[in-house]
């Protein structure tokens, strides 16, 4: 079993930053990769950055490369998302999940075994 807690969303400018968390505890040892994905209303959830959990490899989509940057802090077993140069078309529920195996691509839903609750980010014009 793992579990997630993401914290770190709420309300920026466009243009503005934010740093969201994921806190990873219970069988931490058997993941392979963590990955953010975000979700809007009415539409399907959208892979947005991974990270292997033991080599530090990353990925990014393409509609967040160069202002987004994933990261893993090992000690304290959290995944962080800093996000820069905010627009509002990232508003979103953000999500962090856990990929146990490593079998299927990075960016699919179906590749995660566990998933945190989601946090609100907004992104005001």
């Amino acid at each position: 079993q793992v579990q997630l807690v993401e914290s770190g969303g709420g309300l920026a400018q466009a243009g503005g930053s934010l740093r969201l968390s994921c806190g990873v505890s219970g069988r931490t040892f058997i993941i392979y990769r963590a990955g953010w994905f975000r979700q809007t209303p009415g539409k399907e959830r959208e892979f947005v950055a991974a990270i292997s959990w033991s080599g530090g490899t990353t990925n990014y989509a393409d509609s967040v490369k160069g202002r987004f940057t994933i990261s893993r802090d090992n000690a304290k077993n959290t995944v962080f998302l800093q996000m820069n140069s905010l627009k509002p078309e990232d508003t979103a529920v953000y999500t962090c999940a856990v990929d146990l195996h490593g079998s299927v691509g990075y960016a699919s839903t179906r590749a995660y075994d566990y998933w945190g609750q989601g946090t609100q980010v907004t992104v005001s014009a």
